[in-house]
């Protein structure tokens, strides 16, 4: 008997670049059958670099223990394969330009009426409005698009946030949405209609934002390696050059960081620190006191100090110092090219065996899907 939560639900995945296919992908680990479908060249992600041992390092994480169905379902037998799997699936997972399904014969309220259990997800850039359906949804685009490059980034400048933060999150809330309904069909035995947008994730996380625009002071500024409404929470030098952040969440840690950690007692008395909204409104003063005792230590000395008085810090690492990093797990992947690949692990530890899983090259499952679900034709 199968341990996995997903063995036996079967998901159909026409889909490309990072939102749907991580999405899926979250699925596949939990053991739903994912057959993806694919054009004659396959996923354009597969085509983003070739660091994953001749892989995407995109489609490499997103689409590993996946099978791989070619088709062009404008073709009258591939649509009738089509239709026949989709016939016997749980879950349809689609991000093709809007409306692009439904021209190609596959209007989603359609299947479900000949599936009604079937659960379909649709993931889009920015909804299905008339006046924003048509814009292109690439994950930068949709970052500047929503307002998190305002807030985002250095004083003087807006920066990029540094992976494809809108496409995970669309990813991961759309699967997240798919258990649910999941769910919901135990229960009523009614598959649903689900649809998720990288706008949509995207504006909901700048909840905060907007409420200080709207209903506050104005919205937060762009404070580089700080926080926006609390202090001291920061990135501070020492004295080898390296940058360790110091985050203070209430009165009593201000206190323990002034008095235990920097041997500096006169700070915590000081009225322009005495709580956060004065230690914010007085932020330039405050950093320049932390910095000009932070800057005779060493990094390894100022970090044990914290550690000491259970203050919360972070050292400002590199990535080569992630994959060195204690706390990080991995998993095994082979590459489409047969090359094993230590990625890192799905963050959900689980009893469940961790197998290594493998990249579908294009196509690589077309032959036996066919045969499968009884393809007719070339």
């Amino acid at each position: 008997m199968s341990t996995q939560p997903l063995a036996g639900i079967l998901v159909v995945a026409i889909e490309q670049a990072v939102a749907a296919p991580l999405c899926s992908a979250r699925l596949a680990d939990a053991g739903a059958r994912v057959i993806k479908i694919e054009r004659a060249d396959g996923d354009f992600a597969r085509g983003y670099d070739d660091a994953a041992g001749g892989d995407s390092s995109y489609f490499a994480w997103a689409n590993h223990g996946k099978q791989s169905l070619v088709l062009n379902f404008k073709d009258d037998p591939d649509a009738e394969l089509l239709h026949r799997i989709i016939g016997q699936a749980d879950v349809l997972i689609q991000n093709l330009a809007p409306g692009a399904l439904a021209r190609a014969g596959f209007d989603l309220t359609m299947l479900r009426s000949r599936n009604p259990r079937l659960i379909t997800c649709d993931i889009s850039g920015y909804g299905g409005g008339d006046e924003v359906a048509g814009l292109k949804a690439y994950d930068l685009l949709v970052q500047a698009e929503s307002g998190l490059l305002a807030v985002s980034g250095g004083e003087d400048s807006p920066g990029r946030i540094g992976v494809s933060l809108c496409d995970i999150g669309t990813g991961v809330t759309a699967y997240s949405a798919i258990l649910e309904a999941l769910l919901q069909r135990a229960i009523t035995g009614e598959g649903a209609s689900l649809a998720v947008s990288l706008f949509d994730v995207a504006a909901e996380w700048m909840t905060v934002p907007v409420v200080h625009a709207e209903t506050g002071t104005g919205a937060p500024k762009r404070v580089g390696l700080k926080h926006p409404s609390i202090a001291p929470y920061g990135a501070f030098l020492t004295s080898d050059g390296r940058h360790t952040l110091i985050a203070v969440q209430n009165e009593r840690e201000w206190v323990r960081l002034c008095t235990d950690a920097l041997d500096h007692p006169d700070l915590a008395q000081d009225p322009r620190f005495v709580d956060n909204v004065t230690r914010v409104r007085n932020r330039p003063d405050l950093e320049a006191e932390l910095q000009s005792v932070t800057t005779s230590m060493t990094a390894a000395e100022l970090r044990h100090r914290l550690n000491e008085a259970s203050i919360a810090y972070g050292a400002l690492n590199e990535v080569d110092d992630l994959s060195a990093h204690p706390a990080l797990r991995r998993r095994a992947v082979v590459s489409s090219h047969g090359v094993d690949l230590s990625l890192p692990a799905h963050p959900v530890v689980t009893a469940r065996p961790d197998k290594p899983r493998h990249v579908p090259k294009i196509g690589q499952h077309s032959d036996e899907l066919r045969a499968e679900f009884g393809a007719t034709g070339d």
